[in-house]
């Protein structure tokens, strides 16, 4: 029996270019979203992550593949007739129309009883913190506000499914990073799915159950926001989730980890065995999150392996500092450390370099030649 919310099987999409030819937009999709799971389809523009959302909604149709909801094949289902609804980013409310008339829409037209309609509308609005609001018009709210109201419409229908396309894109920080919790504290109470579109790693990390990455029509990695950050599957991971040092070379087996030498002789060592072959050898990469690192001195930390390099300039961030530098072989190295050590920054600030310890066992490896097409 299928447990899935959510499964697309193969699915594709392509569209006409302006300049005459064809771009995929989905290259074969195969994904499973799980009951009462929090996913977010993250990716750069153009990657195929609303298209993707939009063929769940039956907004976009497909090209080949299929798509089913709750075990029943809505390949060729209209929006209408799909158990899901969308938030979008516009929230696309009627400005003519009041809060409550806007979030009873979907129950008006379902001829849903007044009683009843009513009761919903107001739990729907109590649940998004606009109790009492239902006789403003959008125009009277904050941009947060007229964002619950689009949420409180989406669940008064009582979906199976969620999707919401960047709906806090138009938030200033500090709104966004409260509705964050906001979405996910709703998402348990209503305890079921939500697809979740943004192109902002920061917030599908502190959101999302699982995180899809999409890159060319294709998912290079799907996994818990843990894995995606810790244990990118390859170079276009590592590189789009967060701030990476990324050292490529060649791998030899040492013990019971590895040790990457490039060409230019610069060493890094790692705990976990090589990817690329049983033997332990061959190309990989090897990267090293600029919070792993720490300064430290000659001999200091026997547990630490080192990098040392020349400070091209230290960032202010608040809470950390960022010391941007170069390896002898000119690659450039970011490090965040905390701002407790700001006295040892400034040493080696004014020293223009400075000795770089990290944990071997934080390093983590991917061959070389599987970064995404």
């Amino acid at each position: 029996m299928d447990q899935s919310s959510v499964r697309l099987d193969g699915a594709r999409k392509s569209f006409a270019s302006p300049e005459g030819g064809m771009v995929t937009a989905l290259d074969g999709i195969d994904l499973s979203v799980r009951p009462s799971e929090f996913l977010t389809l993250l990716g750069p523009s153009g990657c195929g992550k609303t298209t993707l959302l939009h063929a769940i909604s039956g907004f976009v149709e497909l090209d080949g593949g299929r798509i089913f909801i709750d075990g029943e094949d809505m390949t060729q289902r209209p929006p209408n007739r799909r158990p899901v609804n969308t938030v979008f980013q516009s929230y696309a409310l009627f400005p003519h129309m009041s809060v409550g008339d806007n979030v009873g829409y979907a129950l008006d037209i379902a001829r849903v009883a007044r009683a009843e309609r009513d009761s919903r509308v107001a739990a729907a609005l109590e649940m998004v913190g606009l109790g009492g609001l239902e006789k403003r018009l959008p125009r009277q709210l904050s941009g947060g506000q007229q964002q619950r109201v689009a949420l409180a419409r989406a669940i008064v229908a009582r979906p199976k499914l969620l999707l919401l396309d960047e709906p806090l894109s138009a938030l200033d920080r500090k709104l966004r990073q409260a509705m964050q919790i906001e979405l996910k504290t709703l998402q348990h109470e209503l305890g079921i799915a939500f697809v979740f579109v943004t192109h902002d790693q920061e917030e599908a990390l502190t959101m999302s159950d699982r995180i899809a990455v999409l890159n060319g029509g294709r998912i290079q990695q799907l996994a818990t926001p843990g894995e995606v950050y810790n244990s990118p599957s390859n170079g276009f991971v590592a590189s789009f989730i967060g701030a990476s040092n990324l050292f490529t070379g060649m791998a030899e087996a040492r013990g019971q980890g590895t040790v990457l030498t490039t060409t230019a002789g610069l060493t890094i060592e790692a705990r976990m065995p090589s990817p690329v072959t049983a033997a332990g050898s061959g190309a990989v990469t090897a990267l090293i999150r600029p919070e792993q690192f720490s300064l430290t001195a000659p001999g200091a930390h026997d547990a630490l392996a080192t990098l040392e390099v020349s400070v091209d300039q230290v960032v202010f961030m608040g809470m950390l500092f960022e010391i941007h530098g170069h390896t002898p072989d000119g690659q450039k190295v970011v490090a965040a450390l905390p701002a407790s050590q700001q006295a040892r920054i400034a040493e080696a600030e004014s020293r223009r370099s400075a000795l770089l310890g990290y944990d071997p066992a934080s390093v983590h490896l991917f061959p070389a030649v599987s970064e995404a097409a």
